[in-house]
């Protein structure tokens, strides 16, 4: 194989990320909803709410084990494909991973098992504790993460002593510049992945007559939820931008396609950007609007690529990930508005919207993962930005070696997507068939009929 083996390496780490997100991206903010269905049921004592509770809890253990699996193999590479990453800023990344595992992981493991399968073995109350410490841990898990990430984007808090970073202050490098932004925008995004998921596999439910109170709460709770998380999401993706524009303008001139610094900068909507020829093809822009936004004046001023020589991203993967982001984050907002309008108007979906919720179950995927190729791509040509550049960072594996690793994740991580979202829809199914039998009790109703005797 002649292919680079540093773009490969680039790309199996990619292809490791990418999967492995999918799942924290649920289990972040599910294990908040999970706590919110069982103080409702606490509160109110109807068994919709453990039904809702019991279901979704089954999805996040499964999100869990597959998250915390990839987790692992991707954490394999910074030995494998990544060792100067370790070698140079080891430092700082590695108490960051660790203070990840003692404080959050750990908390998430001793407590799941309780969560999962202690509700008729351990007193009410510790059950709901049980929960309320797993959800704490996937929050601490993304802490820590997004504490590193944000460290590698903007870097301080630190001196480099013959090529080696050491800490000087590990406040200033948990609380980088960019770090509340990146953890607030990771949360929210999480927050409406899961709220998406919850109301398409509902409204899926729904739309196969599966009509139970559980179903309608699980709609009702998912759509309002993200209908209120969209526009503060929106606003806090837009202070992410500003923060990115004083910190990695190279970053924010790769989003707008601007090749030339220029004041009244336009707002390009669509483009194809030619690295080359430093234009952009068949552009539909607005004038001035990109000045208006990232400077909040028309004529402000806005640098371009050309400031930046041999120091800047690729344009177009930044500039496509960026309109898919905020292309889906618009979809969000229209579908949860709608919904919600219709589920305060007539507590009822009409059926072309509960159709349209099934697909957008997986819109929080989407974003999610093209914010993420913003940030991450939009970092180049630095690991750490501005102390180590990727090829420096990289093993010298033979490309072969890597294209076959590659080429096996590839097709298991395929083979997985499959296999976890069928499986979505079989419990979904299966969670209908049991609902329309009306001779049996649901979870929630025996668990009312126990507490009761």
């Amino acid at each position: 194989m002649d292919l680079d083996p540093t773009l490969l390496a680039r790309i199996q780490f990619a292809a490791n990320i990418t999967f492995h997100i999918l799942f924290p991206a649920i289990t972040i903010a599910l294990g908040w909803f999970l706590l919110f269905f069982k103080l409702r049921f606490k509160a109110t004592k109807d068994a919709k709410w453990m039904d809702v509770y019991f279901f979704w809890t089954k999805i996040f253990a499964l999100c869990f084990a597959i998250g915390v699996v990839t987790g692992i193999t991707m954490s394999f590479q910074f030995g494998t494909n990544w060792p100067g990453f370790m070698t140079s800023v080891g430092n700082i990344a590695g108490p960051l991973l660790g203070y990840e595992v003692l404080t959050a992981f750990f908390l998430e493991a001793t407590f799941l098992g309780i969560m999962l399968f202690g509700f008729k073995r351990v007193p009410s109350w510790l059950h709901s504790l049980a929960t309320l410490l797993v959800a704490l841990g996937t929050t601490l898990s993304a802490f820590w993460i997004i504490a590193l990430n944000s460290w590698m984007q903007t870097p301080v808090g630190f001196e480099m002593r013959d090529g080696v970073a050491f800490a000087t202050s590990w406040f200033d490098i948990i609380f980088n510049p960019s770090f509340p932004y990146r953890l607030t925008h990771m949360l929210l995004a999480s927050g409406l992945t899961a709220s998406f998921l919850i109301a398409g596999i509902s409204a899926y439910r729904w739309l196969r007559q599966d009509r139970s109170p559980a179903v309608m709460a699980a709609i009702k709770c998912g759509i309002y939820s993200a209908a209120v998380l969209i526009p503060i999401q929106i606003f806090v993706g837009d202070l992410h931008g500003l923060n990115s524009l004083k910190h990695q303008p190279q970053k924010i001139a790769a989003m707008e396609a601007l090749f030339e610094t220029q004041r009244g900068a336009p707002l390009v909507l669509f483009a194809l950007p030619n690295e080359e020829t430093k234009t952009n093809d068949y552009a539909i822009q607005l004038p001035k609007m990109a000045s208006l936004f990232l400077t909040h004046d028309r004529d402000g001023e806005v640098k371009g690529l050309n400031e930046f020589p041999g120091n800047h991203p690729p344009v177009k993967p930044v500039f496509w990930a960026f309109r898919i982001m905020v292309g889906t984050g618009i979809l969000m907002l229209i579908f949860s508005w709608s919904a919600a309008w219709c589920l305060a108007r007539r507590n009822s979906l009409p059926r072309f919207l509960a159709i349209g919720l099934i697909p957008m179950a997986f819109s929080g995927w989407l974003a999610t993962e093209s914010g993420w190729y913003v940030t991450e791509i939009g970092r180049q040509p630095w690991l750490v930005n501005g102390v180590l550049k990727t090829v420096d960072a990289v093993a010298k594996v033979p490309s072969a070696m890597i294209g076959i690793s590659l080429t096996l994740y590839l097709i298991l991580y395929a083979v997985l997507l499959v296999a976890f979202i069928t499986t979505l829809f079989y419990m979904a199914r299966r969670a209908g068939e049991k609902g329309k039998d009306d001779s049996s009790p649901s979870a929630g109703q025996a668990i009312v009929e126990i507490i009761a005797e």
